[in-house]
C-alpha cells in the first residue's frame, strides 16, 4: 500500500478530489492545503512525495483532525526506526478520538511521517495526557530510547497539524 501526498490551493485540489470519486483521497487544511491518497495503484497527483506504508491501524476517514511526525532518518537508521514502530505496543488504539495511524517510508526523501487522525484536536491533545502516550514514550530520554540515537537523526524532526476537510 501506498501513500500519495500534494500540496495547493485548497480549491485546486479539492477538483482533484472530486474528479477522482472512487479514490481513497483526504483534503485537510492548515496555512497551506494538502490532499492525501491511499491506494494499491498509481496516484493521479502529477508530482507527490510518495510513500510506502510500513504499518497502519485503522481506516482513514473524511473527518478529524491529522497530525504529521516528520522525522528525518538516516540510510542507516532506517532498520531500527522501522522496526520499532512495527513492534509498537498498539497503546494509541485505545485512546478515546483515535481514527488511524499510517507509518510511511519515503520513497524519495530521507523524512519518515507518522501520521496520526483523530476526531478532533481535544482528542490528539488527551493522547499527549495519556498514560497510553506514557507508556509508549516511557524509554524517551533514556539509553533505551530510540532518541539517544542521535546518529540516525540528521536533523529536528518537526509536527504539521490539519483539519480535515468535507469538502
Amino acid at each position: 500500500m501506498k501513500m500519495y501526498m500534494t500540496t495547493g490551493t485548497h480549491e485546486f485540489l479539492s477538483k482533484i478530489s472530486k474528479k477522482h470519486p472512487d479514490e481513497n483521497m483526504i483534503l485537510m487544511q492548515e496555512s497551506d492545503a494538502l490532499l492525501i491518497h491511499e491506494t494499491n495503484g498509481e496516484t493521479v497527483f502529477e508530482s507527490p512525495r510518495r510513500y510506502e506504508i510500513v504499518d497502519q491501524s485503522g481506516s482513514l476517514e473524511k473527518k478529524g483532525y491529522a497530525v504529521f511526525n516528520n522525522i528525518p532518518v538516516t540510510d542507516e537508521g532506517r532498520p531500527l526506526f522501522e522496526y520499532r514502530f512495527k513492534n509498537r505496543a498498539g497503546l494509541i488504539e485505545e485512546v478515546p478520538g483515535f481514527i488511524a495511524i499510517r507509518v510511511l517510508r519515503p520513497l524519495e526523501s530521507d523524512t519518515y511521517v507518522i501520521m496520526t487522525l483523530w476526531e478532533d484536536r481535544q482528542s490528539f491533545l488527551g493522547w499527549q495526557d495519556s498514560k497510553q502516550y506514557q507508556k509508549a514514550h516511557e524509554k524517551r530520554g533514556t539509553e533505551e530510547g530510540i532518541d539517544a540515537k542521535k546518529d540516525i537523526f540528521p536533523r529536528a524532526s518537526y509536527v504539521t497539524e490539519y483539519q480535515v476537510s468535507e469538502e
